[in-house]
């Protein structure tokens, strides 16, 4: 089966990698297919872009968007055009509210007695600010052990860090990517599942299902599968890679079924 990975990230967002780390671990793995899609910008895709055209590696441009909704509602956008100056609007104002809720965090931290600023947080970020670069701070700061640690202990629901996200709806998400010239895609739908709403994004024009993911099983696969039978949806591949120390997949690239594959480059290439 051709290994696929349509979802990475790059210390543009959350990941710990350059852009040219991730594209080479991924050419190393024998990736056929591949995209970035940071958290809330694009500003790393034309250097992976860069790197894939030089080895011949199929690249397609991508992001991927957070919601305001629930924790990991997130939807990839694939084709956009990333010189559209509305859908740049779009992801800026998606960081400022990333941003504001990064302070927020870090108040109710301070609140806790949690020695921690603001300026130490945001050091740890090169662009798209989140709750992992918190979990750096303190990690950095010895009050956490790594990433997963500071997130169980500090900014999961329930713990004095917690803050609910900040941001667009899941349709403003899918109606902003459909508007830059893109293909929508839930990702990891699967960690979500207690909130879908199939019906209502498929109609603001949701095009995709992120299928295939690590944290999928057999029988979520199937769900997934016939969910995108039901309403006429391709599954995408992806693995999440955040880099070595991003605490996930250490490596990047998901098996995607022939079938699959096939139907995927011909939305993605016509």
């Amino acid at each position: 089966m051709p290994l696929v990975d349509l979802h990475t990230h790059t210390h543009f967002s959350d990941g710990t990698s350059s852009p040219e780390e991730v594209v080479q671990v991924a050419l190393k793995r024998g990736v056929q297919l591949f995209s970035l899609t940071d958290h809330d910008t694009t500003d790393g895709t034309a250097r992976a872009a860069a790197v894939c055209q030089e080895h011949g590696l199929k690249f397609v441009y991508g992001v991927e968007i957070s919601t305001g909704e629930y924790d990991q509602l997130h939807f990839t956008g694939y084709n956009v055009d990333i010189t559209n100056t509305q859908f740049q609007a779009f992801l800026t104002q998606n960081r400022q509210d990333r941003k504001n809720r990064i302070l927020k965090v870090v108040t109710q931290l301070q609140q806790a007695g949690v020695n921690l600023t603001s300026q130490e947080v945001f050091s740890c970020a090169a662009n798209t600010i989140s709750r992992a670069h918190v979990a750096d701070a303190l990690t950095k700061k010895k009050i956490a052990h790594n990433r997963q640690d500071a997130f169980k202990r500090f900014l999961v629901q329930g713990k004095p860090g917690y803050v609910a996200p900040i941001g667009a709806s899941a349709v403003q998400a899918i109606a902003q990517i459909k508007k830059a010239g893109g293909l929508a895609v839930i990702a990891h739908p699967g960690i979500v599942s207690d909130h879908w709403d199939f019906p209502k994004w498929v109609e603001a024009g949701l095009d995709g299902i992120e299928v295939f993911y690590p944290a999928h099983g057999y029988g979520m696969r199937q769900d997934l599968l016939s969910l995108a039978r039901k309403y006429g949806l391709f599954a995408t591949a992806g693995s999440d890679y955040h880099g070595p120390r991003g605490g996930r997949v250490i490596a990047p690239g998901i098996n995607l079924p022939q079938d699959h594959y096939n139907r995927l480059l011909n939305k993605l290439f016509g």
